[in-house]
């Protein structure tokens, strides 16, 4: 099975921090969203990846290259016009399906570190029947309007979904399991699988089944303040089966001046310099990054010089300093 990575967003909603990089590169804990993703399917044996691009595509290119250092195979689909979550899926058809068999694959959305169980997914799918036209992964939240609430019905075949963007007690986690042949089906150019696609095609009889993610780690990281306490969060305790790197420590290439204080949690990445100062309760120490003053409640990026002078970006859980 082939997935695909939903990167082609614009990250308006995260600011200068979205302007300097693409969502799905912002650094949690030191690494990239996106390699989260990529080693949970690598874990779950789904190695042939297409990933689409659009604003600051380059930096994504160049921080993944071909996949093979992470056990993938990566291909890009590129788009000049952004197309959205259904058009970019149905621009990368060819991708998808090279060999015209309409085998399922994945779509996960590139801003999500997601502990997902993906082989118990894939096995539902299977399960669901053939004329499913794709499974949704949803979760219980009690605001889920405020995500767009999914309504889930039960019957003899199991969970499906009846409606999205109405009422309902779940929310959409941004994976579903689909089939070329559905996706082609879109509208040329610009559109959204849910919108344009599933939404109208359920309120016309066909089934869409539903996945409910019960157990595990969820974030998606859209705006500062999610992005920052997803950080908080991996460092001090939660746990994913399978992570691309540690999310708490400090890695043995870091280098500490011996009067250095460090007071957990923290992540000082490969590399890093840290001077005569106080590191943490939660500060995150990029790759190459070099310390010279105080840090706590702060994610510093890779390669960043943090001095007496250095300012950053503030937001109400913590700073970022790139």
């Amino acid at each position: 099975m082939r997935a695909m990575l939903l990167c082609a967003g614009l990250s308006t909603r995260l600011g200068k921090l979205g302007a300097e990089c693409p969502k799905p590169m912002l650094p949690v804990c030191g690494v990239p969203i996106l390699r989260y993703g990529i080693a949970n399917l690598v874990a779950h044996g789904i190695t042939e990846l297409v990933i689409n691009t659009h604003h600051r595509g380059d930096l994504i290119q160049r921080e993944l290259g071909d996949g093979n250092a992470l056990g993938a195979r990566i291909q890009y689909s590129h788009e000049p016009a952004i197309l959205g979550t259904g058009g970019g899926l149905k621009h990368a058809l060819p991708l998808l399906d090279p060999d015209g068999r309409d085998e399922p694959f994945l779509s996960i959305n590139g801003k999500l570190i997601f502990d997902l169980d993906v082989t118990a997914l894939v096995d539902a799918y299977r399960r669901a029947g053939d004329d499913v036209l794709g499974m949704m992964v949803v979760r219980r939240v009690p605001d889920a309007t405020s995500w767009g609430a999914v309504d889930v019905r039960f019957d003899a075949r199991g969970p499906h979904v009846v409606n999205v963007l109405g009422d309902g007690e779940h929310m959409f986690c941004g994976v579903h399991v689909t089939r070329p042949s559905v996706m082609a089906r879109l509208p040329d150019g610009e559109s959204d699988s849910i919108r344009q696609g599933y939404l109208p095609w359920m309120h016309a009889g066909e089934r869409v089944a539903a996945y409910e993610h019960e157990h595990g780690y969820f974030a998606e990281h859209s705006t500062p303040e999610r992005y920052i306490e997803s950080s908080w969060a991996l460092m001090s305790g939660t746990t994913l089966r399978h992570p691309p790197a540690p999310t708490t420590g400090i890695d043995p290439t870091a280098k500490l001046d011996p009067a250095a204080k460090i007071v957990e949690p923290v992540r000082i990445c490969a590399g890093a310099v840290v001077g005569a100062v106080t590191v943490g309760p939660f500060a995150v120490i990029g790759q190459g990054a070099r310390v010279e003053r105080d840090v706590s409640r702060a994610i510093v990026w890779k390669d960043a010089v943090v001095s007496a002078s250095s300012t950053g970006e503030t937001f109400a859980n913590g700073q970022v300093l790139t």
